[in-house]
């Protein structure tokens, strides 16, 4: 599914009868993906939601077994980006599918973005919460949970019990 073409940031105090952004526009299978179409659009860069899916493995007959769609296309950069930010199991999963897809498609660029770099980019650029990475009674990653607050100061004893010194 193609996104709309990109358009300029929405002005700080803009209104909502404002022409949507592109990332408002779609329909996104995880949240990191709707964040990271959210930054692209801030700095105005055009962007395609999984506009084309590759095919890495056919069967005896020719039919496709295996394909992969990746998140973003980023025509300005002739570059395809997969965002992962799940478990170690599905990283894999996606490191296999990007590296044969340059086996098999060498004019291909694609770059995996991982958890890490991810969320070094809401940090950045203040992107609201990676609220996906907490589950329910889990504690929230560090830099999301609330700090500690200070010790409490020791109470002085009044001077009538403090013991003298020698």
């Amino acid at each position: 599914m193609a996104s709309p073409p990109c358009r300029r940031r929405r002005p700080k105090g803009g209104s909502r009868l404002d022409p949507p952004l592109p990332h408002e526009q779609v329909r996104f299978a995880h949240n990191s993906e709707r964040q990271f179409a959210r930054l692209l659009d801030f700095y105005g860069i055009e962007w395609q939601y999984e506009p084309t899916t590759f095919v890495l493995e056919r069967d005896k007959a020719d039919n496709p077994v295996q394909a992969f769609a990746p998140d973003f296309y980023l025509p300005a950069y002739d570059l395809y980006i997969e965002i992962t930010t799940l478990n170690q199991k599905l990283v894999t999963k996606k490191n296999r599918k990007a590296r044969r897809l340059t086996e098999l498609y060498p004019e291909v660029k694609i770059r995996v973005f991982y958890q890490r770099d991810y969320l070094s980019l809401l940090m950045k650029y203040g992107l609201e919460p990676p609220s996906q990475l907490v589950t329910d009674g889990e504690a929230p990653p560090f830099w999301l949970a609330e700090p500690p607050a200070p010790p409490a100061a020791p109470k002085a004893e009044p001077p009538s019990q403090r013991p003298k010194s020698a």
